[in-house]
Order: C-alpha cells, then structure tokens, then sequence
C-alpha cells in the first residue's frame, strides 16, 4: 500500500435519512471468480459477464460461471461498460478511461487527463446510441488505494464527463460527493449517477427542457450508492455498498483537525463499513424504490455492481473473490 497522502477536511453535514421499503432476502447463487474484487459487472450482447479484478485482470465470465481472464490494464479496473461496436470501456483508477477489444485483448486508451490534470479515480463509465461516452470521476485527489481520504475530507471533488467522438472532453458537473455509478434512462433523455457519499441519485439531462442540467431523483438515501444500471424495463439497478458509517458522518460536522489525527492511524482503526447484500430499483422518473434484496451472509456481500442478464440480476463485490445471482422473478 503506497503512503497515505495528507487530507484537507472541512466540516460538512450528512444529509438526512429517509426510509425505503423493506426489501427481504433473496436466494443468491455464488459464482467464484480467478481473483480478487470484481468490482463492477457488465454483459455484452452475447450474454457474456465481464468485471474487473484487484490485481488488475479482466475476466469474461460465461452464464454457466467459466471465467476466462482477457487482459491486464496494470491498474485497477472499477466500473464498465459494453459499448455499442462490442468494445469493453474501463475506468481504471490509475490508467484513466479505457477501451478493450474483446477479440483481440489489445487495451487502448481513451482518457488520460482532464483540463491538464491526470485523471485519478475514473469511476463508472456509459454511453448513448450516437457514440459519446460519459463518465464519472470520485474524486480529483486519490486513487481507489486511499479512497477513506475522499470520505473523511468531506470535500466534493467528484466529477462528471462527456467524450465526444472527436476525442475531446468536456466537464459537465464537478463538485459532486464522491460521483461513482452512471447509466442512461431507457429513452437516452437523461443519464442517471450517483454520489456515493452524498448518498443521493441525480439525472442529467441530454434533451428536453432541462437539457444541460441535473436534478435530484432519489435523495436522502439509507445506505451509500455505488454503481448503478438500466434494466430491461427502464427502473434504475442500485448497487448499495452498505448502510451509512455511524463514525465517518458523526465525525462530518465536527472539527476537521479529529479527521487528520484519525487518518493519521493505521487502517485497522479507521472507520468501517458493515458489509451486506443490498440492492436496489428506483423508477427513473419517480424516484420511487420498486424492487430490490438485503440479506447477509458469509460469503458475499459489500455488492458494489449490479446488471440484468437473462432473468438474472447478477452482483458484483469489492470484498470477495466471487460474484453472485439472485433470479429476477423472486425481486419484483
């Protein structure tokens, strides 16, 4: 593990709470996977999964659980996206945005930098039907190794992209609370992303009368968002990380000085999260939750990405070696 960097918090109020339905377990099916931390899980027109594992590879899963490692970015891979011509587009917390062929396994890169600035959390990543790519950055000033850092500054350092087809990039919204998952509504109006830490689901509008602007679609959330997809009938899939860190948001408020000793410690005494299995559906013009899991278990859980794949919904997790799968029918 490299060096902490130093923070710079300031104070800063949680938002609220508000209740959700109650969703129950689910029985889950454990996929294992050839490493460490598959933390986003996409499919591709053939049905095929892809994630991203902690040492760096990407595996292409096929629905009966055979894994097959493709590539090597040589940084972390995070969220991911199958682009329209079949390429897998990776956001990699130390190589920026990047493109896999995934016939080939040749790597290109899309994005290195923003406005001169390398880029160092490349989050999650989508795309609309005319080619531009949109993506998200957590935060401006760590990678994924010490991303507590960006939680205990309490500073919105978060970011959302658009790369248009003539390579150029244009920053949409900054100062976002941790800016992590992205997808579009079903009809390409609006892309839908969320703020880990601010525990909330926006839109951005693409068209309309409310082009060019963001506005809140579910808001004080329960538990922290992190990526996030479209299923077959328009609701928005959830993963939620956990519940909210009792110590991190009692500390938010208080005098920065306590953060900057308490980051000071070695990781075992930091702040944790307790981790579960939880996903859930928003509709994506209500905001209403529709649908979703929570159970634990010892085996699975801290579910950081979540797609529909033939009748399943398929998670991802930063704290396992697997992925799993409930079954689409028993959640609605």
């Amino acid at each position: 593990m490299p060096r902490k960097p130093p923070i710079d918090p300031i104070r800063w109020t949680p938002p609220p709470i508000d209740p959700l339905p109650e969703f129950g377990p689910a029985e889950l099916t454990i996929v294992p996977v050839p490493g460490e931390g598959p933390e986003d899980v996409v499919v591709d027109a053939s049905g095929q999964l892809w994630t991203g594992l902690e040492d760096g590879r990407i595996v292409r899963v096929s629905p009966d659980g055979a894994a097959a490692v493709v590539a090597d970015t040589g940084g972390r891979p995070l969220g991911m996206h199958v682009a329209h011509d079949g390429r897998v587009l990776i956001c990699d917390s130390h190589r920026g945005l990047l493109a896999l062929d995934p016939d080939s396994g040749v790597l290109s890169k899309l994005v290195e930098s923003v406005d001169g600035r390398p880029l160092k959390f490349c989050s999650n990543v989508t795309e609309t039907a005319d080619g531009t790519i949109y993506f998200t950055e957590s935060t401006s000033h760590f990678h994924i190794e010490h991303f507590p850092g960006a939680i205990m500054e309490a500073r919105g350092r978060g970011g959302l992209f658009r790369l248009d087809t003539d390579g150029s990039v244009t920053t949409l919204l900054d100062g976002l609370y941790f800016a992590n998952g992205l997808t579009t509504t079903s009809d390409e109006s609006a892309l839908v992303f969320a703020e880990t830490q601010g525990r909330r689901l926006s839109k951005y509008w693409l068209s309309g009368p409310q082009a060019g602007t963001a506005t809140p679609l579910a808001v004080h959330l329960p538990g922290y968002p992190d990526n996030i997809s479209t299923g077959a009938d328009g609701r928005i899939w959830v993963a939620m990380v956990s519940p909210p860190n009792g110590a991190a948001e009692w500390l938010a408020p208080r005098a920065p000085v306590i953060r900057k000793l308490l980051w000071r410690l070695p990781d075992r005494l930091q702040p944790k999260i307790r981790p579960q299995v939880w996903v859930l559906a928003f509709d994506a013009d209500s905001g209403a939750a529709l649908a979703g899991l929570r159970t634990t278990r010892p085996d699975f859980g801290t579910v950081t990405g979540v797609v529909e794949s033939a009748g399943k919904l398929w998670m991802s997790t930063i704290a396992f070696p697997t992925l799993a799968y409930a079954e689409l029918e028993t959640l609605r």
